[in-house]
């Protein structure tokens, strides 16, 4: 059921709001007659490529593919798409409501708009770029992350059209997954909903203020007026989240089926970290470490990072800040970033394998396994923090990293990542990849619809079953997906209506680039975004 703000209980709210949309309509008009075109060429801040000598070729393939997914999944007028297969979509998505949601991505093999795990998505890309962009320079994938960036970004904009409303979702899933059809086909309803002041949603508002943060960031240097656009809509999101501390699954108990949030504190903390970075205002500091810290850090316990649990990756973002050093930080801030570090060591202890207290959620080959339903997530997830923290402790010159009295290096963390990212490329018992497309031996019935159907079969809702029953392999190769990966025993069954292991995801995609724009090369990260 779609829930909107009735009319009579909210005049007064739209006349306030619409002096302030009036005012970012103008500033968006500006961006489109000044900025939008340098996402789609060449970035002139980045047009002489670094030169590293030491790159990893065989990673720069896998990232190559890695990227490519993002076309694969995008709605809208897909205009300088790399899939031959795909065609414009969702056109007409958020016309009801008088908005433009036609771009953003298809969060896996359906046709439905997610905006939680889209918002998160763009989070870990934008994290990736910020961290590795000159890796990805070096190796001209950058303009690509970045233009799979602002499609996101320029959904999530148009998505938050009011300071306190904000559209998390485009499509009804039950009637989605009741039909199976090429996105460029469909014909049924697309439902939008949204979260308000009177149905909030605190987690979804506040990823995506994250978003919007870690984004603005991104795009500062290239195309300020779009970055302070994204920057605004991220703080009010924050405030909007922050001062309505509602699940969203509570609030819209119908999204629970299929993104159902475990709790809003996360990702208040993530949002307020990436609000810190973007601001360097002090008050975000204060609330991640004074005035939160204890009741939503979860600090002494190790978690999963995935697109419901930041608290492993906020750690890590703050131990940045206490790895590097920032000017005017008061001394009980500065000790209360040492206990977000001190979190996020414990989670270093227990990737690494040979730890006295390493983790037992691996596989036999050394797997980080932690649920059946699309397992990889938090194994790429775990060895893009381990390289983060590995690089960390390199650029700051930090030494040795201490678990239970025994001792290791950042090149220790480095190896971890390096043997996850190794086991979905082929080194595992299955001897395939889990990236479709890298290497001979990959999956070839993945739960996608795009992918399983031809480009020229003539099929509606139901009929289109007679694809997803197919005995022979998807007639389209999604190139770059990653799949959801093995079961707890390493054995993974490629059949199209497998989508516990066969379905991919744009967020664990997102996480794959991450990981593999780190180990791509070797140099230092920069000292601050």
């Amino acid at each position: 059921m779609e829930l909107k703000v009735g009319d009579d209980g909210n005049r007064q709210h739209y006349g306030s709001a619409l002096c302030w949309w009036l005012t970012v309509s103008v500033v968006a008009i500006l961006v489109v007659g000044a900025g939008v075109f340098t996402i789609l060429a060449k970035f002139h801040h980045h047009s002489h490529s670094p030169q590293l000598s030491n790159i990893n070729t065989k990673y720069v393939s896998s990232l190559q593919l890695a990227l490519r997914f993002f076309d694969v999944q995008k709605s809208g007028k897909v205009e300088n798409n790399r899939v031959s297969w795909r065609g414009d979509s969702g056109l007409r998505d958020g016309r009801e409501e008088n908005l433009d949601l036609s771009k953003g991505l298809y969060d896996a093999g359906d046709l439905v708009k997610f905006g939680f795990p889209m918002a998160f998505t763009a989070t870990v890309l934008s994290w990736a770029i910020l961290e590795y962009g000159h890796h990805m320079d070096a190796v001209k994938q950058l303009d690509y992350a970045m233009e799979s960036l602002k499609w996101i970004t320029d959904y999530l904009v148009n998505a938050h059209p009011f300071a306190d409303i904000l559209y998390i979702q485009v499509g009804d899933p039950e009637v989605d997954h009741n039909c199976w059809e090429r996105p460029e086909n469909m014909t049924e309803k697309r439902p939008v909903i949204q979260v308000n002041s009177s149905f909030p949603g605190t987690e979804v508002a506040a990823e995506t203020a994250a978003a919007l943060a870690s984004a603005s960031l991104v795009f500062k240097e290239i195309n300020l007026t779009y970055s302070l656009i994204l920057l605004e809509h991220a703080q009010q999101l924050f405030t909007f989240a922050d001062t309505y501390k509602v699940s969203y699954s509570v609030s819209v108990p119908q999204v629970g089926k299929y993104y159902n949030s475990s709790g809003y504190e996360d990702e208040l903390l993530w949002a307020g970290s990436w609000l810190y970075h973007a601001t360097k205002d002090p008050s975000y500091l204060d609330y991640v470490t004074e005035k939160n810290e204890n009741e939503f850090g979860s600090l002494g316990s190790v978690s999963w990072f995935s697109w419901d649990d930041k608290h492993a990756a906020t750690q890590v973002l703050l131990s940045r800040v206490n790895f590097f050093g920032a000017r005017d930080i008061p001394d009980v801030e500065n000790l209360d970033l040492q206990k977000y570090r001190e979190t996020a060591e414990i989670l270093m202890c227990k990737l690494l394998p040979d730890s006295p207290t390493a983790t037992t959620n691996r596989t036999k080959s050394g797997l980080i396994w932690v649920v059946p339903w699309n397992s990889l997530q938090h194994s790429v997830a775990s060895a893009f923090l381990s390289v983060l923290y590995s690089d960390y402790m390199l650029t700051s010159q930090t030494e040795n990293l201490y678990c239970s009295g025994k001792m290791y290096k950042p090149i220790d963390l480095r190896k971890f990542a390096i043997s996850q990212v190794e086991y979905v490329l082929g080194e595992n018992p299955m001897r395939m990849s889990y990236l479709v497309g890298y290497g001979s031996e990959y999956p070839r019935y993945i739960h996608h619809r795009g992918s399983s159907i031809p480009v020229d079969a003539k099929t509606g809702c139901r009929d289109g079953f007679k694809w997803y029953d197919s005995p022979e392999p998807n007639p389209n190769v999604a190139f770059g997906a990653l799949v959801g990966g093995p079961f707890f025993n390493e054995t993974y069954d490629d059949f199209r209506n497998n989508s516990m292991q066969g379905e991919p995801t744009t967020y664990s995609n997102a996480l794959l680039v991450g990981l593999l724009s780190g180990l791509v090369a070797t140099s230092s990260v920069a000292w601050s975004f």
